[in-house]
């Protein structure tokens, strides 16, 4: 009998190794750019943490709140609907680099649950080049989301949402509008 119920726990324990993971797995977007300007220039267009609507193109107003002290905000109108609310982790003007984070999730505006980004101007050459990495999970973090909430749709927008802004700032910058 004990025989009997050592092999039917056994199978119980192989057929939940074989059970689909639960939730979802961080995804990760990065984007990069060359500007023909010296990181200083650059800077002090992307510098301004809540001066996201004056360069990125998906942006219809941006509105900040504390400036670069850690904890400032923003709000982020994107012209395909919704509002981004953003709060600035750290804040490194030496190094010419900030990162923040998601506040509130905003469907509408990216399918994404959650995030947290880095932005940062380096030296390139007589140039610059502006690097943004995200991390980020899905909007729907259940096991089977719809296909506009998983993560292949996360991942489209945020990469169209950086690739996007770098553009902007490029074209912000270099064209010294």
């Amino acid at each position: 009998m004990s025989m009997r119920l050592f092999g039917a726990a056994l199978i119980l324990g192989l057929l939940a190794t074989l059970a689909p993971a639960h939730g979802p797995t961080p995804q990760k977007i990065e984007a990069s750019t060359a500007i023909a300007a010296p990181p200083q220039k650059v800077w002090a267009v992307l510098g301004d943490f809540g001066g996201i609507g004056g360069w990125h193109p998906a942006v219809v107003t941006s509105e900040g709140s504390g400036g670069t002290a850690n904890g400032a905000t923003r709000a982020v109108t994107l012209k395909r609907g919704g509002v981004l609310r953003e709060s600035l982790d750290e804040y490194d003007a030496g190094r010419m680099t900030y990162s923040y984070r998601l506040s509130e999730p905003d469907l509408a505006a990216l399918p994404v649950s959650s995030y947290s980004a880095t932005i940062a101007v380096t030296p390139d050459g007589a140039g610059s080049r502006v690097a943004w990495f995200g991390r980020f999970y899905r909007g729907d973090t259940g096991n089977e989301p719809p296909e506009e909430l998983n993560d292949a749709a996360g991942r489209a927008a945020m990469k169209a949402y950086f690739e996007t802004g770098l553009a902007g700032l490029k074209a912000k910058v270099e064209g010294g509008s």
